[in-house]
């Protein structure tokens, strides 16, 4: 139960391929949103990719905003009786909603819940947040968390929860890596190094970070582009202004636009190194999909971010510091012949696969 396409990013992917992998033993039925968010709260330019395909049926009944369609959604799983209902959680706003369903579904069923946690405290906290997660965690079963940082806030929150710990497991729908120069003539890329910094851009990600460290690297490396894109859910004023006064437009090619899924290849397929210099952070989706590239990364140590990095082997770990990213970028570069990161990283692969992140939902059904 949660985001399924056509609605677009990182939260509907995973539940596509939660379901398509869940779907090869057991029967799955999906339940979409019919309203994810309201316009007036929703800042990006479009919730949907209507060129997203799926070959299962979704039932769009939830609207987040409406509480007959809550009742709906509990009425629907009542009639179904599933062995289990499985949400993701990512922020509060949704918690009145699936709180309602699920409380309404253990009334007068025994039906197990489960929440996969992606955010249980986000990243701009308000002061009622924890009063409506607790209210729709009250009524659920079983947790998982995909890094330590969330375990904590789980805990935190809920002493006695149940739960288990695995990490975010690889995405899979975004096809094969392609040739880099191939892939760098369809992005108009000429510069032979390419730094990528990919996904949604929201203060808390850092990106005015690696802004300041290309400044610092600017006369140390060379024949580089550094490439961000992404949507932007802020004002994006402030990051453009800092690349005149820095004068490096021609090293930092800053691109606000979704990527949509048939083309996330090209960008990852181009890149040498994906950088997440984040302020704050859980987990992210965007390792995984660096990790099925077998691309490195350079991680801030925040969150559960260094959690998934073998420092030096599969990519580094450091300080949200335009200094230190700029050291390890340099690094990077002074040490890619000598490191395999690529051999490192197909062997790391092993740790985040979806028939483990499986097993631990099959567990919890014949377990719990």
């Amino acid at each position: 139960m949660g985001t399924f396409p056509p609605y677009r990013g990182g939260i509907s992917n995973f539940y596509q391929t939660l379901f398509e992998r869940l779907s090869q033993n057991h029967n799955v039925i999906a339940i979409n949103f019919s309203l994810q968010y309201p316009s007036i709260l929703f800042p990006g330019k479009s919730q949907y990719d209507n060129n997203l395909k799926s070959d299962f049926k979704i039932e769009r009944i939830i609207n987040s905003i409406n509480p007959i369609t809550w009742k709906k959604a509990a009425t629907k799983i009542i009639d179904i009786k599933p062995d289990i209902v499985i949400f993701k959680y990512w922020m509060p706003f949704f918690a009145p909603s699936f709180g309602s369903i699920i409380r309404d579904v253990k009334k007068s069923t025994n039906i197990k819940s489960l929440v996969i946690c992606d955010n249980i405290i986000p990243h701009e906290s308000r002061f009622f947040d924890n009063i409506l997660t607790k209210y729709f965690f009250k009524y659920i079963d079983y947790f998982i968390v995909m890094s330590k940082s969330v375990e904590n806030d789980l805990l935190t929150l809920f002493p006695n929860a149940k739960y288990s710990y695995t990490p975010h497991p690889l995405y899979d729908i975004f096809g094969k890596s392609i040739n880099k120069d191939l892939s760098k003539r369809e992005l108009k890329i000429k510069e032979r190094k390419l730094i990528l910094f990919f996904g949604l851009i929201r203060p808390y990600k850092g990106l005015d970070l690696l802004i300041e460290a290309a400044n610092i690297i600017k006369n140390k490396l060379t024949d580089f582009k550094i490439l961000a894109i992404g949507d932007c859910y802020d004002n994006p004023e402030p990051y453009s202004k800092m690349i005149d006064k820095y004068k490096i437009n021609d090293i930092f090619d800053l691109r606000f636009e979704f990527v949509p899924n048939d083309k996330v290849h090209l960008y990852f397929s181009a890149s040498d190194v994906i950088v997440l210099p984040y302020k704050s952070a859980t987990q992210s989706g965007i390792v995984p999909v660096a990790y099925h590239f077998n691309k490195p990364v350079i991680v801030t140590n925040v969150g559960g971010l260094s959690e998934i990095v073998q420092q030096g082997n599969t990519g580094y770990i450091v300080e949200p510091d335009s200094t230190q990213i700029s050291d390890s970028i340099i690094k990077f570069y002074n040490n890619s012949e000598k490191i395999n990161f690529k051999e490192n990283i197909k062997l790391f692969n092993k740790n985040f696969t979806w028939e483990k992140f499986i097993k631990v939902i099959e567990d919890v059904l014949l377990n719990e």
